[in-house]
């Protein structure tokens, strides 16, 4: 997992559906709050839908970078290289939305579900795992605020947008910033 990265600069070579089922079945495996399971997963790959997603991530973004941002945050990104554009989200050949469910509705009668974020947060390290493992790659992708996916995508009142992921192949050209994660002595203490 060491090798792992998060990438801006996709191939438009398309990823077999098995695999991304696969994937998404892997992320399945996750534990949950009293094994609820709340969790749902959308595979977008038609274009006009990735257009549409792109459009409206893009307006979001575009007041974070223009407004919602601090300069602290602002100045914290710049090694990165980033800004409100987000052309990645057309040409990657799948995006994978993930929904977080509070609540399930079951014969009309509202159900909680627990550890919500806790559960889809794990499922999402499932996730990006085994996109690594498949030889893809992605990028943990949170335009805010995300309600345009939930209405792009008519999903119903119980699914919160909580993460959007490009999925596929690096580009030839592709480059990552030359980052360094943390130490074990700086992310770990033994008692």
């Amino acid at each position: 997992m060491q090798t792992r990265r998060s990438v801006r600069h996709f191939s438009d070579r398309p990823v077999a559906d098995e695999v991304l089922d696969h994937i998404i079945l892997t992320a399945g495996t996750a534990p949950s709050g009293a094994h609820k399971q709340p969790w749902h997963f959308c595979i977008v790959r038609d274009a006009d839908m990735k257009r549409q997603i792109r459009e409206a991530a893009e307006k979001e973004e575009y007041e974070s970078y223009n407004g919602r941002m601090t300069e602290e945050w602002l100045r914290d990104l710049q090694p990165l290289g980033t800004n409100w554009q987000k052309p990645f989200l057309e040409i990657a050949p799948a995006l994978i939305v993930v929904f977080r469910k509070p609540y399930e509705l079951v014969a009309g009668v509202k159900k909680n579900n627990y550890y919500v974020i806790e559960s889809v947060g794990l499922a999402c390290g499932f996730l990006l795992a085994a996109i690594h493992q498949a030889g893809l790659v992605s990028l943990t992708h949170t335009p805010s605020p995300m309600n345009f996916l939930s209405q792009l995508l008519k999903r119903p009142e119980n699914e919160k947008p909580h993460l959007l992921i490009p999925v596929g192949h690096a580009a030839e050209d592709c480059e990552v910033p030359d980052l360094h994660r943390k130490s074990l002595i700086e992310i770990a203490t033994h008692y």
